[in-house]
């Protein structure tokens, strides 16, 4: 039997796609490893535990916070603050960035991460896959001085790291460094990540879209058209098929393994889309294209917006580079602002 590498030896086998570091981005995984596990651990006891349900808050965003989002958090944010290794973190469940000092009162590390600890939340409730998406960049402002907002308004294509943890029926922590998209596999037993999916890629051609159809009367007339397209085509006698879980995490994941595209656009109900530009779609779009995907907001590459807000919302289409080619073809028959 092939002997699988775990994610401690792919990550010292793999030094050198880290540039400039010196061993700081390899800590820094290793930390969002072990407080992935820990928070797996919780996920898969949430229905023997009072951890279900509405913690009784709502975020930034005006969203009720479940107790799994507070308590995922928090472990991320204690795994990461106490091993300081970060200078700065952003999460999607933080009014602001947290500013992390060192023993000093100075922090000399050159990396901030930006998260969203547990995407898809409200589904642990019915026993249905959730995940942890994070996004890493150099910070901007001079090494020894405390972090500000610059750090974390930096374009998506400035990443140096990104990925995400799936906490399903197994658990995979899927993550690039610009060199490719790989997936490691948690063996429960032992509590070790193995290298299951080495060099993963999106199929050029999908067949599966995802997207919530219910909202089809509040999309803009191009993601109608593609929809009315997908339609044609089912006609024709080509395969299509609809498939969406209400988590983006395990909606990207599949998408990236069998082909196809997850569709998140603007509505009358979300003129500026739903989705987090900092906390989902960058991190998502670097592994999109690492994966030989792409990744759009309908008119532009994600990676290429400007953000000017921590918690900046925009529309997202994302997946198999032939079915986000067609979207945007179509979308682009129409101005970016245009009425519904």
């Amino acid at each position: 039997m092939k002997k699988h590498s775990t994610l401690g030896e792919f990550i010292i086998n793999n030094q050198k796609d880290f540039q400039g570091s010196t061993g700081e981005l390899s800590r820094l995984i290793n930390a969002i490893r072990l407080a992935a596990k820990v928070v797996n651990h919780e996920v898969n006891k949430a229905g023997l535990v009072d951890i279900l349900g509405a913690a009784g808050e709502t975020n930034i965003q005006g969203e009720e916070q479940q107790k799994l989002d507070v308590y995922a958090n928090d472990i991320f944010m204690q795994t990461l603050t106490n091993r300081q290794i970060v200078c700065g973190i952003a999460s999607e469940e933080e009014d602001d960035f947290v500013v992390i000092k060192g023993n000093n009162g100075k922090n000399d590390n050159k990396y901030i991460l930006l998260m969203d600890p547990l995407d898809g939340s409200s589904n642990v409730d019915v026993n249905v896959s959730v995940g942890t998406i994070f996004s890493i960049y150099e910070r901007v402002t001079p090494t020894g001085e405390p972090v500000t907002q610059d750090d974390f308004l930096q374009k998506g294509d400035k990443q140096v790291a990104a990925g995400y943890v799936v906490y399903g029926t197994s658990t995979m922590l899927v993550y690039t460094t610009g060199k490719g998209v790989n997936g490691f596999t948690l063996n429960p037993a032992i509590g070790t990540f193995y290298l299951s999916h080495p060099n993963m890629e999106f199929p050029k051609k999908g067949n599966i879209y995802s997207i919530n159809e219910a909202n089809y009367v509040h999309f803009p007339q191009g993601v109608k058209d593609y929809l009315k397209y997908i339609q044609n085509q089912v006609e024709k006698g080509h395969k299509y098929t609809s498939r969406y879980i209400g988590s983006l995490v395990s909606d990207f994941h599949r998408n990236m393994i069998k082909g196809g595209i997850y569709i998140y656009p603007t509505s009358t109900r979300a003129p500026k889309g739903k989705l987090r530009l900092l906390y989902e779609c960058n991190p998502m779009a670097f592994l999109a294209e690492q994966a030989n995907g792409l990744a759009t907001d309908g008119y532009q590459r994600i990676l290429d917006i400007q953000p000017t807000e921590l918690h900046q919302r925009v529309p997202f289409f994302c997946g198999s580079s032939s079915m986000v080619t067609t979207i945007k073809e179509l979308m682009s028959a129409y101005p970016e602002d245009a009425d519904y």
